[in-house]
């Protein structure tokens, strides 16, 4: 299997895409073709989430000798859970159950897929002679950042810089990255949104310093996904959900569920329409969106419209109007790399681009959008914990504030079971779940942390409670316009260890 670029014919072998990231014309790998449905519940429904893996991702990674796959999935999910079944599947009624993807060593889904990347990344810079190192450059609006860190904390071989918005997170994901420990990391605050972050690290991909530190063997890759070696791992707990609601009896096997994925950079849903393809039964795919709704109008209306205020919400890990992985998805949808080019370029140059009414309906056939507004998803907090003495976080409280919504317009079948992806632990926003559960939001985060266990008799994952004691190391605050030197200065750096 060779990954293509969605801008043009670049073809390149898995190791290349995963040690790239971003391709030379500046779009992104995709699978030249998928799979083949091979999924078949039977055959796998005994499997391990490893195994799940394993079985999964052999066929987009046929480079891997499956053994050797097999022992770097192990080791990725071995003793990195605060449960073995890594992804547990909550029942809540008949009508729909919750994922939650938050029990890893960062508290955020993001540890799903980066706690394998790095195992990737590595077997691929060892196939490489001429990579002296590997230097990741990752923006994150929140969970991604901390993830990346955790996941290539000394890590031989490879470095890391990641950037985030410096007042776009919540205070306790600032501290999980600014007490970031490792002798490899670095992580930078930037005067700026997600988007600004993202977009100065894609420039960089497409600069003349990439190939500057290339030709002396430093090579950029990124732990966002935009890199299929993150993008990749993300398929597996789709069918993960699959096999767990059919034990759960929420489903019969062969029978359809529908998802619900609280989404900015559309990485997650993007991988669960993936899923889709290779046999996993996913019914509706419905795409949930905060204040900054830039996905749910493009569903709407077939035009992608960046003209409109940015919102810092309490859902920071949403607050994006970049939506990178989109991309990948309107591939599959326009079919003309031609159009795709000027689609970007139109982004790019205007803020502005619309498809044509026949792929629109291609990809309302494949996705459903839909948005909520911040006293919304404060309800859906309430009332998740009023009627099923259930905490949600405000990224999933948005993903089930947005089913309720089209179950009560009739777009989500009522004979049919939906599954809520909660995306973060809701402890990582202490004073958003304080303030939407009607308690005292003061002092520190952690005070409010004590207060919340008090009040709902839920742990604080010792993740985020021993963050109190550690010290800052990383407070540096940066224009976007800097993001470049900050790189450059930091890749001379390796060149001379």
């Amino acid at each position: 299997m060779k990954y293509i670029s969605t801008r043009s014919d670049e073809a390149v072998s898995a190791e290349e895409a995963l040690l790239l990231g971003l391709a030379k014309d500046g779009g992104l790998y995709l699978p030249d073709q998928l799979p083949k449905p091979f999924i078949d519940f039977d055959q796998i429904k005994d499997f391990s989430y490893a195994e799940l893996a394993t079985f999964i991702l052999a066929p987009f990674l046929p480079d891997i000798p499956v053994e050797d796959l097999r022992s770097l999935v192990q080791k990725a999910y071995e003793d990195t859970f605060d449960t073995d079944e890594i992804v547990p599947v909550k029942r809540i009624t008949e009508a729909f159950s919750v994922a939650e993807m938050f029990h890893g060593r960062t508290c955020a889904f993001k540890d799903l897929a980066l706690s394998l990347f790095p195992y990737l990344l590595v077997w691929a810079k060892g196939k490489n002679k001429k990579i002296k190192k590997v230097l990741i450059l990752t923006a994150t609006s929140g969970d991604t950042g901390k993830a990346a860190l955790e996941g290539f904390r000394d890590v031989p071989g490879v470095d890391i810089m990641v950037f985030y918005p410096s007042e776009g997170v919540s205070p306790l994901q600032k501290d999980q990255m600014q007490k970031q420990v490792g002798h490899n990391v670095s992580v930078v605050g930037i005067d700026g949104h997600f988007d600004d972050a993202q977009s100065a690290l894609k420039e960089i991909f497409n600069s003349s310093l990439r190939s500057e530190m290339e030709e002396k063997g430093i090579y950029f890759s990124s732990a966002n996904s935009i890199n299929i070696g993150r993008l990749l791992p993300q398929i597996v707990y789709y069918a993960w959900i699959w096999l767990k609601a059919v034990k759960n009896h929420s489903i019969e096997k062969n029978e359809p569920f529908n998802v619900v994925v609280p989404t900015g950079n559309f990485g997650n849903i993007l991988s669960a329409w993936l899923a889709k393809q290779i046999g996993v039964p996913v019914g509706k795919l419905i795409c949930a969106s905060n204040e900054n709704k830039i996905l749910a109008d493009f569903f709407a209306t077939g035009v992608y419209d960046m003209h409109r205020p940015f919102h810092v919400t309490e859902s920071p890990s949403m607050d994006i109007l970049i939506s990178s992985n989109f991309e990948r998805f309107l591939s599959y949808v326009v079919c003309d790399k031609k159009q795709i080019v000027k689609d970007m370029k139109d982004l790019k140059e205007t803020g502005v681009y619309s498809i044509s009414p026949e792929a629109l309906k291609r990809a309302i056939g494949e996705i459903t959008g839909e948005w909520v507004s911040p006293n919304e998803m404060e309800e859906a907090i309430r009332r998740m914990y009023d009627d099923y003495d259930y905490l949600i976080d405000p990224h999933t409280a948005v993903a089930y504030a947005v089913y309720h919504k089209l179950r009560r317009r009739g777009e989500i079948p009522r004979h049919t079971h939906t599954v809520i992806i909660a995306t973060a632990h809701p402890y990582k926003f202490p004073f958003a779940m304080a303030e939407a559960l009607g308690m005292k939001s003061e002092g520190t985060p952690y005070d409010v942390l004590r207060e919340l266990e008090k009040e709902t008799n839920v742990t604080i994952p010792s993740a985020l409670g021993a963050l109190e004691e550690k010290e800052k190391r990383f407070t540096k605050t940066i224009s976007k316009d800097e993001v470049e030197s900050v790189v450059e200065f930091y890749a001379k750096q390796l060149l001379e260890r």
